[in-house]
């Protein structure tokens, strides 16, 4: 059977190798029916140890979040296997002088981490975000200094790594050094005024 190109919303990744098929990811809008799919990760304490929220403890915070932050957001996705919600990924826009740069953030379920995914979700992310947002011209990632795996991520999508920021920021109680990533977009003219 032949494969269809790929969606910008729409990617395939491997799953771990071994033989083992191919993973169908795609991007959408996460809602209020998502609850339970996003409350899978918003509550393992593997997954929110580097984010900046802790582990959720009950479905009306969730629902909280998803409804005053999530649906409001300018660019937040589902990522997605058959459509249900394993992690989710979001470019938070700057304004002003800074509206050439966006952040972006992602997480994902444990039991999906080390088969491709989240790099295939990135990748995707970056040829989207630039084409969506013309005045986008600076991508970036933070990334605390032991989730090697998430610097991993960013790497494979070519990011580059720029340095560490030292006591960048405080998590949970701890000052925190950070890993400054970024990725530029290939169709910017810096001759062109914003």
């Amino acid at each position: 059977m032949e494969e269809s190109p790929c969606k910008p919303d729409h990617g395939t990744c491997p799953e771990g190798g071994n033989g083992l098929p191919k993973i169908s990811i795609n991007l959408r809008p996460l809602d209020l029916s998502d609850i339970d799919a996003f409350m899978v990760w918003a509550v393992d304490k593997e997954v929110a140890r580097f984010c900046t929220w802790e582990p959720y403890t009950c479905k009306e915070d969730g629902l909280s979040v998803i409804k005053e932050k999530v649906i409001p957001h300018s660019w937040f996705r589902a990522i997605c296997i058959d459509d249900k919600p394993i992690g989710a990924i979001s470019v938070t826009a700057n304004s002003g002088n800074d509206k050439c740069r966006g952040e972006l953030g992602y997480v994902l379920g444990s039991k999906y981490w080390g088969k491709g995914i989240a790099t295939e979700a990135v990748k995707m992310v970056a040829e989207i975000i630039f084409k969506e947002w013309p005045h986008l011209v600076r991508l970036e990632a933070l990334v605390d200094v032991e989730n090697i795996g998430s610097q991993r991520v960013l790497e494979k999508v070519g990011f580059l790594r720029e340095g560490i920021l030292r006591k960048y920021n405080l998590l949970k109680g701890k000052y925190r050094d950070m890993v400054m990533f970024s990725l530029l977009s290939t169709d910017y003219n810096s001759n062109t005024e914003l």
